[in-house]
This record gives C-alpha cells, structure tokens and sequence, in this order.
C-alpha cells in the first residue's frame, strides 16, 4: 500500500512518532502525552480514541504488536511497534504538514461569519468574554512553560499556540473596542439594505 493512501490525523502522527522512541503500550502512550503537556496538540478527550486510532494502524499495517507484557497487578498490555512502512508514512506526514497549509474549518470563523445575526450588544458582551478567556489561558500557558526547564526544539509547539493565543487576544479585542465605540456596528434596517431582506 503506497504511504499517500493512508489517512493522516494529528493523533496518528503522535502514535507513530511515540513509537520512533521505543515501542510501547496504549496506556504508556496516554501517559507520555499527559507527562509531556501534549494533550492540547492532539485530542486524547475519549479514553477509547487513542486505541482506535491504533486499531486502524494496525490494519494500514503502520504499527505492529511487538510483544505483550503481564505484569501480576495488572492486565495484559499489548506493545507496539513501528513498521518500515509506519516510519516512512510519519517522515512523509511530517514534510506535508509542516509545508502545507491545511484547510481547517474552525468554529470562531464560522461564527464571526454569522456575527449580524446577534446584535451588536450581544455580539460585544460574547466577544469580551472570548477575550477575558483567551487572557486566562494566555496567563496559564506562559506561567506553565516559565516552570518547565527544556531546549526550545522541545517546546516549540507551545511557541506557535502561544504566538496564535496573543493574535488572537489581541484581534478580539480591538474588535470589541470597534464595537463598543461604534465604529462597527449593524442593525435590521441596514442589513435589509445589504441582503435585500426584511429587517427587524
């Protein structure tokens, strides 16, 4: 099966890449991605996703069950390894994701994209508290890598998120000062006028 055929996800990239370091268990891999911060990288939420993430591994033959390891307090866990083709399959992911731009389709653009829907007052108050959120979290993040003692290469993920956090931050909240002095504003009779519909 050529390595373009497989289906490439955030979490696959994150198995298979776990698995360049040494091979391991389904719950070892959950652990290493909670130990090392990553689970705002990839969506762990549900328990069962990262063992259907491995399940279609397995059957794009990416992955292999190295070996099963019993240990007399626990079940058995199966360990994992990666193939040939597994490896060559990351190393391709890797180059087209880093290159490519994805077309993602985010929930805020699609909102902002219905914002006339709400009045303005409204659309302001949800946008303030979008943006008293985003500085929670700002404020969380940098306080978290403050704390943590690593090469750069090692946390440059967390850069980006914190670099795409403050844009963003910083976009609400010029869009909200917009709003409340009115320079952005809308109401039923001037929307009419745009879409040629009966406004409120």
């Amino acid at each position: 099966m050529a390595a373009r055929a497989h289906r490439r996800s955030p979490l696959a990239m994150m198995v298979l890449a776990l698995l360049v370091e040494e091979p391991m268990h389904a719950y070892r891999m959950q652990q290493v991605i909670r130990e090392r911060d990553k689970q705002d990288v990839v969506n762990v939420a549900q328990r069962n996703s990262i063992y259907q993430t491995i399940d279609r591994l397995r059957r794009d033959d990416l992955i292999r069950v190295a070996h099963t390891a019993r240990d007399e307090r626990r079940p058995e866990r199966t360990v994992y390894e990666l193939t040939d083709e597994g490896r060559r399959t990351l190393d391709e992911w890797l180059a087209e994701a880093l290159a490519t731009p994805a077309r993602e389709f985010p929930e805020f653009p699609a909102a902002l994209s219905f914002l006339p829907i709400l009045p303005p007052a409204e659309a302001t108050r949800q946008l303030e508290r979008r943006a008293e959120t985003l500085a929670t979290r700002l404020r969380e993040r940098e306080a978290v890598l403050a704390a943590v003692e690593l090469p750069r290469l090692f946390l440059i993920e967390d850069e980006y998120r914190l670099t795409l956090l403050r844009t963003e931050l910083d976009w609400v909240r010029r869009l909200v000062a917009e709003l409340r002095a009115g320079t952005l504003t809308w109401s039923g009779e001037w929307l009419a006028d745009w879409t040629g519909t009966p406004g409120d």
